[in-house]
């Protein structure tokens, strides 16, 4: 929580639309790490189907998403103190042990910054392009999340399932707190969510208003999840040039309070898909940190 009561204040770094890059993502890790924001976040998309409907994703032409590993590995390098959040790595298209060593060795690389959130995946031509079958989401997600929390305990790791195996072996790095690494479930449909909670992980879910995620996170809750509830919320701020960094931490502010009645624990702002400029976003943040 802010000093003020309100959730915890996080923002997605730049990793897609026409500022990604090495440097825009150092500016505002670094800019989250010096005005004490609680987080930063990057999510996965593998590719972005040929067509019209994709053509224009998000209203920004040529459209790619840098890998999420890699671009926090970056990030963490160049910060102290600002948590570390994938905001999701869809889990199913890699190996467990994969991907379990993976984010292990960011969370040692990062001393124990890292926010692991995992999703099931959704888009269609993503699971053909990785060769994984549809028919993995649900039962075989709950084996890949168990499976790499093998691999993030103690040795030897040994792991049988339906579709993956694990040899008895020494799996490393672990984490730096063990197989406890934070772990939150991205989920939007119900049995989704409850499964978030039946896996004793936490729970986040992006805005589509603020209702339907109050009832997201009220589902969570009445399943005994007791974890972390984090919302990614997507900014309409900066599309116009006249927008004062004021403007956008007011409705900030405002998203905040929403956010605190539905019952969230950190809100992580999404600025890049209106092409916000690097240096308007750092100061959009600023003002909202100065106001906070």
């Amino acid at each position: 929580m802010t000093a003020s009561g309100r959730p915890a204040i996080g923002v997605t770094l730049p990793t897609m639309g026409p500022h990604a890059g090495p440097e825009a993502i150092a500016t505002i890790a670094r800019a989250a790490d010096e005005l004490g924001l609680h987080g930063v976040a990057a999510t996965e998309r593998l590719l972005l189907p040929a067509g019209d409907d994709w053509d224009n994703w998000a209203g920004l032409p040529d459209t790619y998403v840098w890998d999420p590993i890699e671009a926090l590995t970056f990030a963490a390098a160049v910060t102290e103190r600002v948590r570390l959040g994938t905001g999701v790595v869809n889990a199913l298209f890699q190996p467990p042990i994969v991907l379990a060593r993976r984010l292990a060795t960011l969370d040692r690389l990062s001393g124990g910054r890292l926010d692991v959130g995992l999703g099931q995946g959704w888009l269609p031509e993503e699971f053909v392009a990785v060769g994984v079958p549809t028919g993995r989401r649900g039962a075989g997600f709950e084996e890949h999340v168990a499976a790499m929390r093998a691999c993030w305990g103690p040795d030897p790791v040994e792991f049988t399932g339906e579709h993956h195996r694990i040899p008895p072996a020494t799996v490393g790095p672990k984490p730096v707190r063990g197989a406890d690494i934070p772990l939150l479930i991205g989920a939007v449909a119900r049995p989704a969510v409850e499964r978030a909670a039946r896996l004793g992980a936490g729970f986040l879910t992006g805005v589509r208003d603020w209702d339907t995620s109050a009832d997201e996170i009220a589902w969570y809750r009445a399943c005994g999840g007791t974890g972390r509830v984090v919302v990614q919320v997507m900014s309409a701020w900066g599309a116009g040039a006249d927008e004062a960094p004021a403007a956008f931490a007011a409705w900030a502010v405002g998203e905040l309070d929403r956010a605190a009645a539905a019952g969230a624990n950190e809100v992580r702002f999404e600025l890049n898909l209106t092409g916000v400029a690097i240096d308007r976003q750092v100061e959009a943040l600023t003002a909202l940190a100065e106001r906070e």
